[in-house]
């Protein structure tokens, strides 16, 4: 195999995994991997992609492969050899991949085998390069030197205006996130985190895998969330991070609850579980508010009062509770280091106690919406970029109050336009209108939920629906609750009023 020294370019998470070589990088159930076997995959990769170009200059490379040792090594292969990753969700219907690689621009599309079906035939369709992570790869070639002003990602991330955004960071955007928490949250070599979050968000590719791998730590990866594979590998895997949404708290809640024998003390099998969360030096919830109650419950059972934080695709991590000192349920903490935030209301920037939209700025803030100049200027404010979030400063600690639109709902610690939703409910046949608002709930955050106005004399069950919108939505958009109407509530103005309509699900499905 071809020494890769001198193909590191100028990429600083490459120059590091060089000087992490010999150290295990990633870890999966049946096999484990080292920072070497990484950079030599990728190079090859890169060589790949390259085709005998000098340089991809910034072409999309859109993959869809699974949490492990090939997603990490497509990516660094798609950065090595100057192209922008477009990661693909696992879980999305062929239209929802469809619209991010057409609307990204993607000339190469790469697949894992379990997803060569729904890939190539949109490569086919469309007449793009089609790779999978299976083929046969080339020695690696010389690479192409990548300036940290280059774009290196886009994420797809919901917004009141429908369909999704294309999120554009930059290199330089990336290491600016990673070394502000890799600072915050005091990651270091000797950290072992299990990964659990779905890799088409920032969440998981930023938060966890690249911090991970920035400090030349361990990350171990499942291909899939099940809360009974988590626990088994919490007892032994030895793990100093967990990083996860509420939702799979809640579900580790239950599946711990679920392992009692019934005599009200906790059993061997629940100690053990405790015993091995305790021995984590941190453990953090993010991408949707924490409910007190999974706070509370997970405390009593691992010993960990979770550290909440706040970010979006947009920004990266803005705000942290302190990794040492005093947590508050419901508060998110203060900036991050290299982070500025602003509350502003109509007036200006309000005082604290006064509830504000939050603004950022600062390295980590993203460069821009991919072919979307008008959406791109629109966000931000004096160069601040508008989250759309109220919060308020309470003791110098910020709280969260919400979104300012309605449009926007957060289940299971993903972000998805009610539009967007509602645009695929009108295309079926019996459905003369709809509303989709999301509805609190204590797993989910908040559940999808739509109101529909039908054609005469048509009926439409829930599971019907669903069955139907899963070939056109991702599994969490899908609405969990519908109620037919005979009418939408609307304003003077004919809008809908979507908080009364909340208030409807929460008096006819009894949802406090």
């Amino acid at each position: 195999m071809q020494d890769d020294t001198n193909m590191a370019g100028t990429l600083p998470l490459i120059a590091r995994a060089e000087t992490y070589r010999d150290r295990l990088a990633i870890a999966t159930p049946t096999d484990t991997f080292t920072y070497r076997d990484l950079l030599e995959r990728s190079a090859q990769i890169a060589t790949a992609l390259l085709c005998g170009e000098a340089d991809l200059q910034e072409q999309r490379v859109a993959f869809l492969v699974p949490a492990g040792f090939d997603y990490v090594a497509t990516q660094w292969g798609i950065w090595r050899a100057g192209g922008i990753a477009v990661p693909l969700c696992t879980v999305h219907p062929r239209p929802e991949l469809e619209y991010a690689v057409l609307q990204s621009g993607a000339s190469i599309l790469v697949a894992h085998p379990s997803f060569a079906e729904v890939l190539g035939a949109i490569a086919q369709t469309h007449a793009l390069r089609f790779l999978l992570t299976t083929d046969p790869l080339p020695p690696a070639g010389t690479l192409p030197e990548i300036a940290s002003h280059r774009r290196a990602l886009i994420l797809y991330t919901s917004g009141t205006t429908g369909k999704p955004k294309g999120v554009v960071t930059t290199h330089a955007n990336i290491q600016a996130q990673v070394t502000s928490l890799v600072e915050a949250w005091a990651w270091q070599q000797s950290d072992r985190i299990l990964h659990v979050l779905p890799l088409h968000h920032i969440h998981g590719i930023i938060n966890v895998l690249t911090c991970a791998l920035w400090v030349g730590a361990v990350c171990y990866m499942l291909p899939k969330f099940d809360a009974e594979v988590v626990w088994q590998c919490i007892e032994a895997g030895n793990f100093t991070l967990f990083m996860a949404v509420p939702t799979i708290y809640a579900k580790l809640i239950a599946a711990w609850e679920a392992a009692g024998d019934g005599t009200g003390q906790p059993s061997p099998r629940q100690q053990a579980r405790s015993a091995a969360c305790a021995q984590m030096r941190l453990m953090v919830s993010g991408s949707a508010a924490l409910p007190v109650q999974v706070l509370q419950q997970w405390q009593q059972i691992s010993g960990h009062f979770l550290l909440e934080r706040y970010g979006m695709t947009e920004i990266g991590m803005a705000l942290s509770n302190p990794l040492q000192g005093d947590r508050r349920a419901g508060f998110v903490g203060t900036p991050l280091p290299g982070v500025e935030v602003r509350l502003m209301g109509e007036q200006g920037i309000v005082p604290a106690g006064t509830p504000g939209e939050i603004q950022v700025k600062g390295p980590g803030v993203f460069l821009e919406y991919w072919q979307n100049p008008q959406a791109t200027a629109t966000s931000f404010q004096d160069s601040w970029f508008c989250t759309g979030d109220l919060a308020v400063v309470e003791d110098g600690s910020y709280r969260i109050l919400g979104r300012i639109s309605v449009d926007i709902i957060k289940t299971g610690g993903y972000k998805v336009s009610a539009l967007e939703i509602e645009e695929v409910l009108r295309s079926h046949p019996y459905i003369c209108e709809c509303a989709v608002v999301g509805v609190p709930d204590a797993v989910w955050g908040e559940q999808v939920c739509a109101a529909l106005l039908l054609e005469p004399g048509k009926a439409l069950e829930l599971d019907v629906l669903r069955s139907w919108a899963k070939d056109f939505l991702a599994v969490y958009k899908v609405p969990a609750r519908i109620l037919t109407v005979q009418e939408l509530p609307r304003n003077a103005m004919g809008k809908v009023t979507k908080r009364a309509l909340v208030e409807l699900f929460q008096r006819e499905f009894g949802i406090s």
